[in-house]
């Protein structure tokens, strides 16, 4: 080391000016020089004071090498033979180099991840590998043989009444809105029904029996649906044993059940997923009075259907939106000529609800201006105009259908003209009692088209005076 030091001081000299940094007061040097005894690198000497100032130089070169060397310590400083400073670069293949390279160390590639991204953490593989099965090592401890060819499935608890009933009451209710019964069967099929099975048409009838009729015509298209791949005949035919003994319980919710029930039965024999011996096994062998008379009422319209050729198929009638256009307007209007002679109000809105076509009760408004301009009568007129005002006062029919309604017939009037010439007038009378009565508002009553002016004077018929009013 004190080689070192003598070759840096020739390499730079060092002027006595320097020596200041160290010891910047001069009575420190006086006392350092007057003690005999010294203390030069931790080690305490008695030389003189030539010998001193050599040691303190070489103090203040190792204490600048030591802090150059804390600041350059990746590059290696150190002295040549000749006091000069030699820095030393790292070799790229020290480990310092190493870990700060993160390029690959085979020399080549085009600096794609490693593995073409199949390696890391948490990385089971390339993109779009398929890894084969694994194979069952013998020799494994934990390897057992009866389990090798086991086959494992999940395993459904059976419903018992309360969840049964839970289950299976919204899955019907929404069969009633979308009307798909591949969708019931799909999600029957994943429960495990057990001995409820014969439950499902026995649930299904008795919440048709409180809905609609279009709803009762669904559920009879779901019977026949649900038998053979859900249900059996048997489990068809224990469900409606089941009915026929609870309609007494039956009745007090819905005292037309028997009739309905009835109506269920021949429709089941129709659809051939009933036996036709069923009701003639209830012959003479039944005491309550409301099965029989669903037994009579299934016996009569089975008859019906063979004498006179009624179709069961279409005992319930087809659903509102199911109905082809043309029938339900056939249907509004024969409602509506029965409401022209029989004047029965009630009777009129009781009839179109039960059509199921709250979306079609614009062409209603329609028909009935329709029939208001045709008659050319003031008692068609205000007939239509009561039972129009009564029909909205309950809300049966909508505003937005009757504003239809309305616009419909006034772009087509130019056509109705044709054959009802005195057709502007009488729909600008119609229109203009409606208003007053409360049925139209304002903004309606002013889309009313009018025939333009009719001139008295022609311009082709010599200046005579036209008398008749158009």
């Amino acid at each position: 080391m004190a080689t070192d030091c003598e070759a840096w001081l020739n390499a730079n000299p060092v002027e006595a000016g320097d020596l200041s940094d160290s010891f910047p007061s001069g009575d420190e040097d006086n006392t350092f020089t007057g003690n005999v005894n010294n203390e030069i690198n931790g080690n305490w000497i008695s030389a003189p004071t030539s010998t001193i100032n050599e040691a303190r130089l070489k103090a203040k070169v190792k204490r600048r090498l030591r802090k150059n060397s804390s600041k350059d310590s990746g590059r290696g400083d150190s002295l040549s033979d000749n006091g000069d400073v030699v820095r030393s670069v790292v070799p790229p293949t020290s480990p310092k180099g190493k870990l700060l390279n993160r390029r690959s160390r085979m020399g080549k590639g085009r600096g794609l991840p490693k593995k073409g991204g199949a390696g890391g953490k948490g990385v089971w593989g390339s993109p779009g590998e398929v890894y084969g099965e694994d194979e069952v090592d013998v020799k494994d401890p934990n390897y057992d043989a009866e389990q090798e060819n086991c086959v494992y499935e999940t395993l459904v608890l059976p419903l018992d009444d309360e969840t049964f009933e839970k289950t299976l009451t919204p899955i019907v209710q929404e069969y009633f809105e979308h009307g798909d019964a591949n969708e019931v069967a799909e999600l029957l099929a994943e429960l495990n029904l057990g001995s409820m099975r014969s439950d499902v048409p026995m649930l299904a009838i008795s919440l048709a029996l409180e809905a609609k009729a279009s709803h009762r015509e669904l559920t009879s298209r779901l019977l026949s649906e649900l038998c053979g791949c859900v249900l059996t005949a048997g489990d068809v035919e224990a469900s409606f044993h089941k009915l026929l003994k609870e309609l007494p319980d039956l009745v007090l919710d819905t005292p037309g059940a028997p009739q309905m029930l009835g109506q269920f039965i021949a429709r089941a024999v129709a659809d051939s997923i009933l036996p036709k011996s069923f009701i003639d096994g209830y012959k003479g062998r039944v005491d309550c009075e409301y099965a029989r008379a669903a037994l009579d009422r299934a016996a009569v319209l089975l008859r019906m259907s063979r004498w006179t050729g009624l179709r069961i198929d279409s005992l319930w009638g087809s659903g509102g939106g199911q109905r082809p256009v043309n029938q339900l307007i056939k249907e509004v209007n024969l409602l509506l000529k029965e409401f022209l002679l029989s004047g029965d109000t009630v009777e009129a809105e009781r009839c179109l609800r039960e059509l199921e076509v709250p979306h079609f009760h614009h062409e209603f408004v329609y028909e009935a201006v329709i029939m208001v301009l045709e008659s050319k009568g003031d008692r068609t007129l205000q007939m239509i105009l009561q039972l129009l005002k009564s029909l909205c006062a309950s809300t049966v029919i909508t505003v937005d259908q009757l504003r239809r309604g309305f616009e419909r017939v006034y772009v087509d009037m130019a056509d109705l003209s044709i054959d009802v010439p005195c057709a502007y007038s009488l729909l600008e009378q119609f229109v203009e009692q409606s208003f007053n009565a409360g049925v139209i508002d304002k903004k309606l009553r002013d889309l009313c088209p009018c025939r333009g002016r009719k001139r008295f004077i022609s311009e082709g018929d010599g200046g005579r005076l036209k008398l008749s009013s158009y």
